[in-house]
This record gives structure tokens, sequence and C-alpha cells, in this order.
């Protein structure tokens, strides 16, 4: 419990950095692996992006009531939640568990001047690198669910009586 004591107030800066790293693996696998992400990958970013906006407005806030400690953890459990449902969704479209529509989107960094060079969407559908048996989308999921769990034994454990 000592530990969880000394972790919440500094919790969003945590939380900010874990989904930073999540960031910067995607956009590595991106440029350096040549891995281009689907719509769904970009939709798990835009929440990993959320987090980095909760966790900067939270400490933020930390700075001016640090009793909203608890609060602003489980706010950012719960963005991580989100993250992790979307990865899940993902994952279900890959395994074609369901089925979904992956709408084609630009990336202004892809784009060439060459007229006759083929345009290749990556599709949602497909699994593009994985490990162990398991996609990006579900280390995505596995990492968001973890996350959320700190995010919420931070917010909800007790705190130690010295």
């Amino acid at each position: 419990m000592a530990l969880i004591d000394r972790l919440r107030p500094i919790w969003p800066v945590l939380a900010l950095l874990a989904s930073a790293a999540m960031l910067a693996t995607a956009h590595a696998f991106q440029r350096f692996g040549g891995l281009q992400p689907c719509p769904m990958c970009l939709d798990q970013r835009n929440w990993h992006w959320a987090v980095v906006g909760v966790s900067v407005l939270s400490f933020a806030a930390l700075r001016f009531q640090p009793g909203l400690a608890r609060w602003l953890a489980a706010l950012i459990g719960l963005v991580f939640v989100a993250s992790m449902g979307m990865a899940l969704y993902h994952v279900a479209v890959e395994q074609h568990w369901v089925a979904a529509t992956c709408d084609a989107r630009i990336d202004v960094n892809d784009l060439s001047f060459d007229l006759d060079a083929e345009v290749v969407v990556p599709k949602c559908d497909e699994i593009a690198w994985q490990m162990f048996g398991v996609s990006m989308a579900g280390y995505n999921a596995i990492v968001s669910g973890l996350l959320s769990l700190a995010s919420f034994a931070i917010a909800f454990l007790p705190e130690r009586k010295a």
C-alpha cells in the first residue's frame, strides 16, 4: 500500500509516459518498420492521445488541488478502459469475429507525386504484425487493460495508516 500512496500524486505523469511510449512504439513500427496503420490503428492512437491530454490536465489540477488525486486517477483509468475497448474491437475485427467496414483515410505524409504509384490502404481485418500469436492491437489491449487496473488501484485502494 505504501507504493500506491507514493504513486498517487505522480500517476498522471506515469500514465502520460506510458501512453507516450505506446504512441512512440506505434510510430516506430510505421516509420522504421514500414507498417502503415489502418483506420482502426489510428483510432487506437487517438485514445492514447486522450490519455496524454487528460494526464496533462490532471497533473496541472493536482498542483492546485492535491485532494483530487483519486478522482483524476479514476478518470485516467476510464480513458484507458476506452483504449482497451477500441483495441479489443480491432482484435475482434482482425480475427473475423465481427464484420466491420474500414474506411480509407489519407495520411498526408504518405502522399506521393508519382501518379503511377499504387495506392495501398491497409485493411483492418488483416494482421500486419504479430508476436507469440498476439497482434499489435492485442498488445495494445493488454497494456491498456493493465494500465486501467493500475489507475483504478491507485484511485480506490485505501491509504496506508501510519
